[in-house]
């Protein structure tokens, strides 16, 4: 495949993600302002919200196994139709119903450009997969870095969460122009003669069930953290003059930056290695977050970053290498189910905040206890892929 071609794709799947960055960057600066405008509890957000995660659970069940037999570009004009619905329905949302209908829209959006870009970045450079993924998913959180920019500086100037919504329809129309004049190139598994039954069978194997578990994990640790940091965090931040969604962009600069670079990274560490300690700085973080306040507070999202960085491409690239027959079905799957765990985490986050805040009387406090409750996760996935590096070491040798 020429190089031009392939820069174009590449530039284009960049820019979908873009999107897909923006709507969870957005959405993140929306949840107080949704709160007020339309009188809902923070379970209600939690369930607005977790549509989204729902809606991208869906298109990737779907659309993951039609890939290979509808194409990638067609599962890539489903995204951008959806994407432009949602937003349009979202600005004119008038209550619970227009907002959770309008997310999942989006949602569906999303995990249509997660279920095409992914087989479309593999197929593309086989030999190169985890880096070229992790470099891929850089726009994921430089995404939200521009997201949670344009909620600060739109909202500094008097804009509200609808202009923020709408300015998402620019980069929106630039990735479908670029997407609609592009060749696509077949799938991996397509290229490499694997039959569907062999990528069946991959995606029921012991190994692949055992990362779809943690990626569920991962996920949940990440997305559902991340959706609601600002909202946990406000008041901590607001005592000392500073806006919330400014630590989400902090975060959010630093997993860039970090996925920009992976590659030497995961050659000197391997893929299970960096999983583990991607695991432990995230419960670190967690903690730190829970018990620091103000400027404190960057240092220790400095911590929970470097932690889940490199959790969602690496996963991703890992099954692709160790499990290739899994195909794009497989990488599907894997981003399914990992939305599916921030789908899980967005209600339930709500729900521990709304007890917490019932109990303690305080938002601080129980800001605070529901970062914490996130942290068995991070346990829970130590001991995961220790065993996992432990294993993939026997391989080897």
């Amino acid at each position: 495949m020429e190089t031009i071609k392939k820069s174009l794709l590449f530039n284009a799947s960049c820019t979908a993600l873009v999107v897909t960055a923006l709507t969870f960057a957005t959405r993140a600066g929306m949840i107080e302002p949704w709160r007020a405008e339309f009188n809902l509890t923070a379970e209600q957000v939690g369930w607005i919200i977790g549509t989204a995660f729902w809606g991208f659970t869906l298109a990737m069940v779907v659309g993951g196994p039609l890939v290979d037999i509808i194409g990638m570009k067609r599962i890539i004009y489903v995204a951008f139709t959806f994407h432009v619905a949602g937003i349009l329905l979202t600005i004119f949302a008038g209550g619970f119903w227009t907002l959770f209908f309008s997310t999942l829209l989006i949602g569906v959006a999303n995990g249509s450009v997660e279920a095409s870009t992914n087989p479309l970045i593999t197929a593309m450079y086989p030999n190169d997969k985890t880096k070229k993924l992790n470099q891929f998913h850089v726009w994921f959180p430089g995404g939200i870095v521009i997201g949670g920019l344009l909620v600060f500086v739109l909202g500094a100037l008097g804009y509200g969460w609808r202009t923020q919504m709408a300015a998402m329809l620019i980069p929106t129309l630039l990735y479908g122009l670029f997407f609609f004049r592009a060749k696509f190139p077949q799938t991996e598994r397509v290229s490499a003669g694997f039959s569907y039954k062999d990528m069946l069978k991959a995606c029921v194997s012991p190994l692949f069930l055992f990362m779809a578990a943690a990626m569920f994990l991962t996920a949940a640790t990440e997305l559902g953290s991340n959706q609601w940091m600002t909202a946990l965090l406000e008041n901590v931040m607001e005592a000392e003059g500073i806006h919330s969604i400014l630590l989400l962009v902090w975060i959010s600069g630093i997993m860039a930056v970090g996925r920009s670079v992976a590659g030497p990274i995961v050659h000197k560490l391997s893929p299970s290695g960096v999983l583990l300690g991607s695991a432990i700085f995230s419960g670190l973080g967690l903690f730190l977050l829970s018990i620091s306040s103000g400027y404190w507070s960057f240092g220790a999202a400095a911590v929970f970053a470097i932690g889940i960085t490199y959790f969602w491409p690496t996963m991703l690239g890992f099954v692709n290498e160790n499990i290739p027959k899994s195909g794009a079905l497989g990488l599907a799957i894997m981003g399914g189910i990992g939305f599916l765990g921030g789908a899980v985490a967005q209600p339930l986050l709500g729900k521990i905040y709304d007890i917490r805040f019932e109990a303690l009387g305080d938002s601080l406090a129980a800001g605070s206890a529901t970062l914490r409750s996130v942290i068995v996760l991070t346990v829970v996935l130590t001991v995961a892929f220790t065993y996992l590096y432990i294993r993939q070491r026997r391989v080897k040798s």
